[in-house]
């Protein structure tokens, strides 16, 4: 596993981040939870991103449990903030960050944080009063850096000119082969503030493993065999999307990676990357992900990769 510095911190964590949207505290089985947590730390994974929304608390918790043993300085958590805990507590308001951020801290079963991320920019919140809570806790010893996640870059700008509170260093965008967005503004504006992008969704929920072949169904088991994964999965199920992935599948072949390595090796490619996260059910498919760690793509790769898909991109 390689490991690259967060932005401006010195958060120095790995290629490859261990999730836990859809799947510990809710989708998966608590004892396949905690192998695929152990199977990450073995690998060298020493990232793990979660938020209080996901499973409800569920996810925290669960992490919080399954990393109870380990050495806390091995390791660095990740949490978020933004979304309804309930009809009342949601937000960004001093008042919710200060909150949500307690609960997180309790459910993790730690005293602090090292990245605490907006998970939404809160149009009905001053920002001067979201920001100025954040480096409340950052002045508490709660949490050590501070993040956003899908952000507009007026957004971004607005929070980095505001005196005398803490500095974003990190951004969480969805970015894959397919998905390509951030590209434009998002990254340029990272690259000149100091600010490191952890991608969500590099592998497209799935469709960019392989394991979705256009006309069939998903295959048994899988996320998009299930009705909540496959309502997530939305535009990605299309036939026309999975034939174009059907296309890089001699790309992967003749490199000698699978088509998630392929996936996530493309969006390390980018300095402004730092990490991918990725989701988890079996170990074995952390054993697959970790190996895109350290893969260098070359210039005609990557041009094989933009043909292949270049009719289907977002």
């Amino acid at each position: 596993m390689e490991y690259r510095r967060l932005g401006r911190s010195d958060l120095t964590v790995s290629e490859i981040c261990l999730g836990s949207w859809l799947t510990y505290g809710s989708a998966v089985d608590a004892d396949k939870g905690r192998a695929c947590v152990q199977r990450a730390l073995d690998l060298g994974i020493n990232f793990f991103d979660t938020a209080n929304v996901y499973g409800g608390g569920g996810a925290e918790r669960f992490l919080g449990e399954a990393l109870s043993g380990v050495d806390r300085s091995s390791y660095l958590l990740a949490t978020k903030a933004f979304f309804p805990m309930s009809p009342t507590d949601k937000g960004l308001s001093a008042a919710q960050v200060a909150k949500q951020c307690a609960g997180s801290l309790q459910r993790l079963r730690t005293d602090y944080v090292d990245l605490y991320q907006c998970h939404r920019y809160d149009r009905d919140t001053p920002l001067e009063e979201t920001m100025g809570a954040l480096t409340e806790l950052v002045r508490q010893g709660k949490v050590r850096y501070l993040g956003f996640s899908e952000w507009r870059p007026d957004q971004i700008r607005a929070a980095l000119a505001l005196p005398d509170v803490e500095r974003f260093v990190s951004s969480q965008p969805e970015y894959s082969i397919l998905y390509r967005k951030p590209e434009p503004q998002v990254f340029p504006l990272c690259a000149e503030e100091g600010i490191g992008n952890i991608v969500w969704s590099p592998l497209a929920q799935g469709a960019l493993t392989g394991k979705y072949r256009p006309g069939a169904p998903p295959p048994p088991g899988s996320r998009g065999d299930q009705e909540s994964g496959a309502r997530m999965m939305g535009r990605w199920r299309h036939d026309e999307v999975l034939e174009a992935v059907d296309r890089l599948r001699p790309v992967a072949s003749d490199l000698g990676l699978s088509m998630a390595q392929l996936a996530l090796a493309w969006v390390l490619r980018r300095a402004e990357v730092t990490s991918a996260i990725v989701g988890a059910s079996r170990p074995e498919q952390l054993d697959d992900n970790a190996g895109a760690s350290g893969v260098s793509l070359a210039a005609d790769v990557v041009a094989a990769i933009d043909a292949a898909v270049a009719d289907v991109l977002e």
